[in-house]
């Protein structure tokens, strides 16, 4: 998989890697990427949800005869929170916790889910700055966001590095959906770059967005 969107929020639901199929001659099979060792015929599914029957795995729980149904496991529910969008481990686990289901459980499921490509920080990062972006949100709240994530500041510059859209026009096109077109009156100047401000975008974004500098007032 590439790197969809999770969003986080409007962008759809994320696309799972598609994993191939177990090779009659024992190869490894690659699930999002990665090489899972293969020679005892096991499909990716068998060892993602050793828990119950492969089927399980495509769904969050199975049908019984008189209307029951199965408790879907932990890794299952994980995968289910996936599937909507791109999840960071941290704010998967804690989701997970927050429901009830037991820590040790949950931290093994997601690592499992880790190994196999199916969660993947790095592709939650990106899809997070692309979305938030998109949203009209500035470097600095994005950046800020991915800290809570649990994300090292080398991750964290990587994911607003992978961003090849321009601030200021995100800037400029927030300005002019919020606040109109631009004018030259000082009000609409300190309007903008209140908005701005409070958006997250940096000093020089705003002062060339809005033209308006607190020395002006003074």
């Amino acid at each position: 998989m590439a790197t969809p969107d999770s969003p986080a929020p409007g962008t759809g639901p994320a696309r799972l890697p598609a994993a191939s199929g177990p090779t009659s001659d024992g190869a490894d099979e690659r699930v999002g990427g990665v090489a899972i060792a293969s020679d005892t015929g096991d499909t990716a599914a068998d060892r993602l949800f050793p828990e119950g029957d492969a089927a399980s795995g495509r769904s969050e729980c199975k049908k019984r005869r008189g209307g029951n149904r199965t408790p879907a496991s932990t890794t299952q529910r994980a995968l289910a929170l996936l599937v909507r969008r791109e999840h960071s481990a941290r704010e998967l686990t804690r989701k997970l916790v927050a429901r009830g289901l037991d820590p040790d459980e949950v931290r093994e499921s997601v690592d499992r889910l880790a190994d196999a490509g199916w969660q993947d920080d790095t592709r939650f990062a990106e899809s997070l700055v692309r979305s938030r972006a998109a949203s009209g949100y500035g470097p600095i709240h994005v950046r800020a966001e991915l800290g809570t994530h649990g994300l090292d500041s080398a991750a964290v510059d990587a994911a607003m590095g992978s961003f090849d859209g321009d601030w200021t026009e995100q800037a400029r096109d927030l300005a002019r959906r919020r606040c109109g077109p631009p004018r030259d009156d000082l009000a609409w100047r300190r309007k903008v770059a209140d908005l701005l401000a409070r958006r997250g975008f940096p000093g020089d974004v705003i002062r060339t967005v809005s033209r308006f500098d607190p020395d002006d007032v003074f």
